[in-house]
């Protein structure tokens, strides 16, 4: 079978819980935590409201894709366990191929905590868990030639091996959404990689990080890191075809070489909080590069419209937009 996108990487459990009693700090002085979010030390915090949703970058864009009407797998590995069985039961409740999907003995399947404070905004706490045994072997790679896009989340364990193998693929289109540990180990070491993307997805922090990786930009000032036309340039100096930089309540920010691209925000009614926000921009951005035939503006506009609605419902799954919704 030949799939217009395969997906990589994560698939967890998100139980997200939220509270009012995080006191949020600006913390100009150091550009890489310019925000931070305190609690009393030793305290007893108090919950207001909690639930628990699927999520997973791999998960949540594969999800995403064939709901916007795609033939859609995850590559994903999960523990032989509860929360295992749920995800890929989600996922075929979905109408995502889980074919490709590994299951793992004597770990547990991935999840996260998410912490949702002033803003509806969220830290997560990660647990990788069986994401971490995710290997890619010869028949994995016979089936990602068999397909039009790549699209790449957080990876763990073995992820630079991971990598070698995944861009390895000449005929497919790579989107890549870097996580963590591949954002922390600097441009030095992702650089190939990148040069081989053709559309590279992080948020502004993420953009931050990577330039200031680079000796020439690691003495820069916030002025200069927190201009989002110089994190573009910086980025787009390695080689993708396009760099995307998501920005928050700010909007989002495109640049292919040649041209800017800017689109605020479609404001929403209700937010209930932003788990998966990137996640749904930067899938749907590559959907729309297939649905408009490359125009960016309008695969900008499907990734605003998609966000504005996943933010209106709790979970990073709950609220993508249909292809019958468009």
């Amino acid at each position: 079978m030949r799939y217009d996108f395969i997906t990589i990487g994560g698939a967890t459990e998100d139980i997200t819980f939220y509270t009012k009693e995080g006191v949020l700090i600006e913390n100009k002085k150091d550009v890489l935590h310019q925000k931070l979010l305190a609690f009393k030390f030793g305290a007893k915090v108090k919950i207001d409201s909690s639930y628990s949703t699927f999520g997973g970058g791999a998960a949540n864009a594969a999800v995403n894709f064939s709901g916007l009407g795609f033939r859609a797998a995850s590559l994903i590995c999960v523990g032989n366990d509860e929360r295992g069985r749920k995800i890929i039961d989600n996922l075929k409740k979905k109408m995502v191929d889980i074919s490709l999907t590994q299951i793992v003995k004597d770990i547990e399947t991935g999840f996260s905590f998410m912490l949702t404070g002033p803003g509806n905004e969220h830290i997560v706490f990660s647990n990788r868990g069986a994401n971490a045994e995710l290997r890619i072997a010869n028949y994995e790679l016979k089936i990602l030639k068999k397909t039009e896009w790549i699209y790449i989340s957080s990876l763990a364990g073995e992820w630079e091996k991971n990598l070698n193998k995944i861009f390895s693929v000449s005929d497919a289109k790579i989107a890549w959404n870097p996580g963590r540990r591949q954002i922390i180990s600097g441009v030095k070491k992702i650089s190939k990689f990148m040069a081989r993307t053709d559309v590279f997805c992080v948020n502004k922090d993420e953009a931050i990080e990577l330039a200031v990786s680079v000796q020439k930009f690691k003495n820069e000032g916030g002025e200069f890191l927190n201009n989002i036309k110089n994190l573009l340039k910086i980025i787009k100096s390695y080689g993708p075809e396009i760099v995307v930089i998501t920005n928050g309540r700010h909007g989002v920010d495109v640049f292919d070489g040649v041209n800017f691209y800017h689109q605020n925000i479609i404001k929403e009614k209700r937010v209930a909080d932003t788990t998966g926000v990137g996640d749904a921009f930067n899938s749907s951005f590559a959907a729309g590069l297939k649905i408009y035939q490359g125009n960016i503006n309008n695969a900008i506009k499907l990734g605003l419209r998609n966000t504005a609605s996943v933010v209106a419902l709790p979970g990073a799954q709950n609220g993508l937009l249909t292809k019958k919704d468009l």
